[in-house]
């Protein structure tokens, strides 16, 4: 099998090599000429030090070379980047393989999930075509072969078959679960409450803040996600539950870094200069907010995580916003 592969951040790259490493023909493809030549060079991305990737990769910033005679297409951009990189895609033709997300995010303005983009994209014609992978992983962990669990969905049963398939390993488990749009909010929606565990712990406001925003974080996503037509128990899964444990625990994540720097100080801009990366949660707060305006839910830690990234409110003042809300009864 050829896979073309679009993207080439850690995760990118630590999935291509999972793919490789199963015998696979990965080309993968990448804006930046310098990447490629280091990557062709030393199989030793810069975001991952002494891990290099296993099997044969090939680098290229040519799209068709990457796009030619693929059997399946893997994505690996950013949710803002995946409109304009699918574009570019359907310019040299639409697909007829599986395309297979792996991206985190909901587009702003239209409130579209990632898997819904690329049918729009594409065409509907393409629905049945469009896979997704997401849960609890970390390209440090999975490039070294840690025990990690994920999700595979897809519009299509045998897709989600496929998906489960081709990346599954002795040490990378992916379970099937077929509710797309669920499994793909959980993934959004967990990089916001991140953020906010971020900033919890950057103010040192102990344990117990950070499991209270864990849990009622977790009751905003499967609110908006069951207002979306999602399962709710997709959101308990590891999708959702899962991928908000790791994610608001870890300093490997990038949004919980981002709000533990604003809380000791830093801007938001300063924070993403001094991550390098993109700051998916920062993206899909005002998507997810977009989205809860429509449907008439509150969502209050998003709220305060917005305000504190776009208008600038003290981390310590949200803080103070939360707690003094009206306490209602607890409803998950």
């Amino acid at each position: 099998m050829r896979i073309g592969y679009l993207g080439t951040g850690s995760w990118g790259f630590c999935l291509a090599s999972l793919l490789s490493s199963k015998g696979y023909e990965v080309v993968s493809w990448t804006t930046k000429p310098d990447l490629a030549n280091l990557l062709n060079s030393t199989h030793e991305h810069p975001l991952l030090p002494g891990l290099p990737c296993s099997g044969n990769i090939r680098f290229t910033t040519d799209m068709q070379d990457v796009l030619a005679g693929a059997d399946l297409i893997v994505e690996s951009v950013t949710s803002a980047g995946l409109r304009p990189v699918f574009t570019q895609v359907a310019k040299i033709a639409i697909p007829n393989c599986p395309i297979i997300l792996t991206s985190k995010g909901i587009e702003q303005n239209s409130g579209l999930i990632l898997p819904d983009v690329a049918v729009e994209v594409f065409g509907k014609n393409s629905r049945h075509q469009v896979g997704f992978l997401s849960g609890p992983g970390y390209a440090q962990e999975v490039i070294k072969g840690l025990p990690t669990s994920v999700v595979g969905s897809a519009y299509d049963a045998e897709v989600m078959r496929k998906v489960c398939d081709l990346f599954t390993t002795p040490t990378f488990r992916v379970y099937p679960n077929s509710d797309i749009r669920g499994v793909a909010f959980g993934g959004a929606l967990k990089n916001i409450i991140a953020i906010a565990c971020g900033v919890s712990d950057g103010l040192q406001l102990g344990s117990s803040s950070k499991a209270a925003l864990m849990t009622r974080g977790l009751h905003e996503m499967r609110k908006l996600a069951v207002a979306e037509e999602c399962k709710a128990d997709t959101l308990n899964g590891l999708s959702g539950m899962g991928d908000l444990c790791v994610t608001c625990s870890s300093t490997m994540s990038r949004n919980y870094r981002f709000g533990a720097m604003m809380a000791e100080g830093l801007s938001p801009e300063e924070a993403r200069t001094k991550i390098g990366m993109v700051v998916e949660g920062a993206y899909t707060c005002l998507s997810a907010l977009q989205l809860a305006k429509q449907k008439g839910i509150s969502m209050p830690i998003s709220e305060v995580i917005f305000k504190i990234i776009e208008e600038g409110m003290n981390p310590r003042e949200a803080v103070k916003l939360l707690m003094q809300r009206s306490i209602k009864e607890e409803h998950l």
